[in-house]
């Protein structure tokens, strides 16, 4: 199915690892230039050089820490003035932030600031250039399910999931579509810390009719379609990518 993502330019964060890689790539091989962006330098020429040799649009890459105050400023001014214009916008960076019930305040700021404040700062820099342009698609990373303890990201990610809804309701004039993408769990660094030896096989027996984690490339499946011109009727909602796990609060 050809998802007409060919010559479209996109800003991913977090792109040096994990799901944002697998991202990257994939809308790499579908034809867009992607303006990879994560701290570390390393990772990022990695991933141009694993791109290139894939046959996909080579990326343009910037090394910036997305929590410094000025990091979305200079991530939206790099982007426009490197794309000429950015036609999706995909908020990928994040972390998981386990903590006690008397989490320390760092702790919470921390993990409010990568996983809200600055996703939500980056995209305001760049709604201005969607709104002057009539289009754009914003597609947000929410957070696993629903956790039965304290973790900073999960209460940030809410957040992000409702100011999501909140602009795809007022963005909508203007052709601009907002999506929330939800993972279960997936195979990356940032998850199998907390599944250590066995414990991931018991749990995904356990709790995930598919029975295995998935892997980042699911996520990147789902999010390139939802960028796409192919997804042109959904905005406001939330897709989920768990392996048929749900756990919610009740």
């Amino acid at each position: 199915m050809d998802l007409y993502l060919k010559g479209k330019t996109a800003v991913v964060t977090g792109a040096s690892q994990g799901i944002g890689r697998a991202i990257t790539k994939e809308l790499a091989l579908e034809g867009v230039k992607v303006f990879a962006t994560a701290r570390n330098e390393e990772l990022l020429s990695s991933l141009k050089e694993e791109v290139t040799a894939a046959g996909g649009v080579t990326p343009l890459t910037f090394a910036q820490d997305f929590t410094a105050a000025d990091g979305p400023q200079k991530i939206a001014a790099a982007a426009l003035a490197s794309l000429g214009q950015v036609d999706i916008l995909i908020n990928n960076a994040g972390r998981s932030a386990p903590m006690d019930v008397t989490g320390s305040e760092e702790i919470w700021e921390g993990a409010m600031t990568l996983d809200f404040d600055r996703p939500r700062q980056l995209t305001q820099q760049l709604l201005p250039h969607f709104i002057t342009r009539k289009q754009g698609v914003i597609l947000n990373l929410a957070s696993t399910y629903e956790l039965r303890t304290v973790n900073g990201s999960s209460v940030a990610k809410a957040a992000v999931v409702m100011w999501s809804k909140q602009l795809a309701a007022q963005l909508g004039q203007y052709g601009i579509r907002v999506n929330c993408l939800q993972p279960g769990l997936i195979d990356t660094n940032n998850i199998r810390r907390f599944f250590p030896g066995e414990e991931r096989k018991n749990f995904a027996t356990q709790e995930i009719p598919l029975g295995d984690f998935g892997e980042p490339q699911d996520m990147a499946n789902m999010a390139t379609f939802l960028v796409s011109p192919r997804a042109r009727y959904i905005t406001g909602t939330v897709a989920v990518v768990d392996g048929g796990m749900r756990h919610y609060a009740f």
